[in-house]
């Protein structure tokens, strides 16, 4: 998707308050739908019924319930209630709740708050109709316009500034768009008085011609420390080569510049698997379990789960490498990280991260994780005894640790930490003495009878002390 930005230049102010008053109606028409979504209501019955109501045509009433729907379905997937949305920025209105707030700064947010409310229009490209209907770009003489229907057969020209910012050859774009008849869709939005105009093309991409038949690259991004680590993987699942990539500029900077680099960030991972002639493998954007445990559960799943980098840095490594002609795979991200620290990075002696980008590079060629015969001979030999006498361990390592104040917060966690192993630990046997249980509550339940035993205040850990276990099979071994 390409996003032209731009500014409306109108030829007189009743033009322009015949417009804003288009948007504050779409606005309202769009916010209505969205309650009678919730309440049950049907696509072709809103659309009969608004037109009148809000005086649009069928196009716009039809954008407008589009909008309300995926503006539904999106507070849904992030786990919100629908029924609080609250339109214009729930952050914006909750500063308007405060009582010490007033005068001008007060209005300041009242007016912003409102634009962002009322202050919308969107309207999508047709293909058959030569680009846009309601919203079409023509060229003329004297600059190139947006024509915009304000009415049956009323139409409102307002000149496009599009080489207002940044870019001076966005206009020639718009001209060349306009003229090829490439479905184009555009949003106004109102900010600070004026309306601005975005116009989103959909990209025609070149044929895939660097598939996974020779391997692929696989990507693990990570939230703490800011990282991308990747791992280059033959067709039969074997690691060649890996790497990390730093992110510092990540972690703090203006929205712009993040952007920026997000985008830097994804050249180079596009430009690795071109070089090496290689698909590329990341997680699946779309994380709708959150309850699930595994890789996406606790404190580091909600910051990655919220987090507009991570999904906007992986939407580019897509969009760059379609642009390339490099085939993208898309995996279950679950328990790539566990599966990664318990198998691999003692075995190849890499760090977690890097083992959980060669556990998604596995899963992107197909590949089962086998458990290793020793792990599971590991956990046939726990009687309750010793799994009394591994908790008694644990216990006591905390116990150990200088109480220091600035400690005590970390040692509360590691007491609650230990209250959640109990269950976990107990249920070892069950799972391992003739109940059915899946692959993944294994390497969960291995997690906790190794790692946190090599680990219990949280340092960082050395998992190459898993080596001799993994291979040797040395779990008698203190």
């Amino acid at each position: 998707m390409i996003v032209i930005q731009a500014k409306l230049i109108f030829l007189n102010q009743q033009d322009k308050q015949i417009v804003l008053d288009l948007m504050r109606r779409w606005s309202s028409c769009m916010r209505f739908a969205y309650k009678r979504l919730l309440e049950g209501y049907d696509r072709k019955t809103l659309k009969r019924d608004l037109q009148g109501t809000f005086d649009l045509n069928s196009r716009y009433v039809d954008d407008a319930i589009m909008k309300a729907r995926s503006t539904l379905e999106s507070a849904r997937e992030l786990g919100k209630s629908p029924k609080k949305v609250i339109f214009g920025g729930r952050d914006l209105f909750g500063k308007l709740q405060k009582r010490h707030i007033n005068g001008k700064e007060y209005q300041k947010l009242k007016t912003k708050w409102q634009e962002r409310r009322k202050g919308n229009l969107y309207s999508r490209g047709d293909k058959s109709k030569k680009g846009n209907l309601n919203t079409r770009i023509e060229v003329e003489k004297n600059g190139t316009f947006l024509r915009i229907n304000v009415g049956e057969r009323k139409y409102v020209y307002a000149k496009i500034q599009a080489g207002w910012k940044k870019n001076k050859n966005r206009e020639g774009i718009l001209q060349q768009i306009s003229m090829s008849n490439i479905p184009y869709s555009v949003e106004l939005k109102l900010k600070n008085g004026n309306i601005y105009a975005y116009f989103s093309i959909e990209e025609e991409y070149p044929e895939i011609k660097i598939t996974k038949e020779k391997g692929v690259i696989g990507i693990d991004i990570n939230a703490y420390p800011d990282n991308i680590s990747w791992t280059e993987v033959d067709e039969k699942g074997n690691l060649i080569s890996y790497g990390n990539i730093p992110m510092p500029e990540l972690a703090s900077g203006s929205k712009d510049k993040k952007e920026y680099f997000r985008w830097q960030y994804a050249h180079k991972i596009v430009k690795i698997a071109k070089e090496k002639g290689k698909a590329i493998v990341i997680e699946d954007l779309e994380i709708k379990e959150k309850g699930k445990r595994g890789d996406f559960s606790g404190r580091k799943s909600r910051r990655i789960r919220h987090s507009f980098s991570y999904k906007s840095l992986l939407s580019k490594i897509k969009t760059l490498a379609k642009r390339e002609g490099i085939e993208v795979i898309e995996v279950n991200p679950s328990y790539t990280s566990i599966i990664g620290m318990l198998k691999y990075a003692p075995q190849y002696m890499i760090t977690k991260d890097v083992a959980a980008a060669y556990v998604i590079a596995r899963r992107g060629l197909g590949r089962e994780e086998k458990i290793p015969d020793n792990y599971i001979n590991f956990l046939n030999t726990l009687t309750e005894k010793e799994l009394e006498e591994l908790k008694d361990h644990i216990k006591n390592t905390v116990k150990n640790i200088h109480l220091k104040k600035k400690h005590l917060k970390e040692i509360n966690k590691v007491i609650k930490l230990i209250q959640s192993l109990e269950s976990e630990l107990e249920r070892v046997l069950k799972s391992l003495y003739g109940t059915s249980f899946s692959a993944y509550d294994f390497w969960q339940v291995l997690k906790v009878a190794v790692v946190t035993s090599l680990s219990p205040e949280k340092v960082k850990r050395d998992f190459s002390t898993l080596k001799g276990l993994l291979i040797q099979g040395k779990w008698r071994d203190p």
